[in-house]
């Protein structure tokens, strides 16, 4: 019975770590179509604090093929802190996959330049991450712009109900950013908003905004992809970018 039990455990540790590497691998036709991981499931290779060098030493997590920004009460940047890619991009297509707990606020932002120099979260585009029931966030901004898979502060997400998994389990946001300035967000392949970039449209959003002491925000030609530490938990995995031309 005892040797049973050992087998037991022994193929679900197998299975979790071959899931794992599952989660965070590109298939032979993505690699062939350009495909490129931004985390490869064990290690920060890639990544680095928004306000240093090096990755930070504190508050973010990488165990069982995930990358997870641990809780501190909610305090925005003040544990780990933001990181960001070391790589910067302009025309893209962004997969990610995350994992929110109750109550629990975060963003993955795009066009990060870090030239604002805050004393806070990084400032740039951001596809926001929101348990949209208990953070009080999801009252705030305007006709729910803080909500989930929103473009924060400045464009709501059309989505439909059927297209959100529960809190505790795995979605998918997608950002696609093409060369002429059209952006589109996705929740579990559904296109929840787009808009372009520089247009009158999203300048005058922006200027409406908490962003309009920024000049130029939302605009520059290329930046970091950025994962927040807004103090809640999240887990992240199964991130990967095709660079558009």
């Amino acid at each position: 019975m005892a040797v049973f039990a050992i087998c037991c455990v022994l193929l679900l540790f197998k299975a979790g770590n071959v899931n794992a590497q599952k989660h965070n691998q590109l298939t032979a036709n993505e690699k062939q179509h350009g495909w490129k991981l931004l985390f490869d499931g064990k290690t920060s290779t890639g990544w680095r604090s928004a306000k240093g060098e090096a990755f930070p030493a504190k508050g973010w997590q990488i165990k069982d093929g995930e990358l997870t920004v641990l809780a501190s009460e909610g305090k925005e940047s003040q544990n780990g802190g933001d990181i960001v890619t070391d790589k910067q991009y302009s025309a893209f297509d962004l997969r990610f996959e995350f994992k929110l707990t109750p109550g629990a606020n975060s963003g993955v932002k795009y066009f990060v330049t870090l030239n604002e120099q805050t004393t806070g979260s990084a400032i740039g585009l951001e596809y926001q991450l929101l348990d949209d029931e208990l953070h009080p966030d999801a009252k705030l901004g305007r006709d729910g712009d803080r909500k989930l898979a929103s473009v924060y502060d400045l464009i709501p997400s059309n989505k439909p109900a059927s297209c959100i998994k529960p809190i505790g389990e795995w979605n998918v946001g997608r950002v696609v950013v093409y060369p002429n300035n059209h952006v589109e967000h996705y929740l579990n392949g559904v296109k929840v908003l787009e808009y372009e970039r520089g247009s009158k449209a999203f300048r005058d959003l922006v200027a409406i905004s908490k962003f309009k002491p920024y000049p130029n925000f939302g605009e520059a030609k290329e930046g970091h992809i950025l994962l927040q530490d807004h103090g809640n938990q999240v887990s992240f995995r199964s991130i990967k970018i095709k660079e558009l031309k």
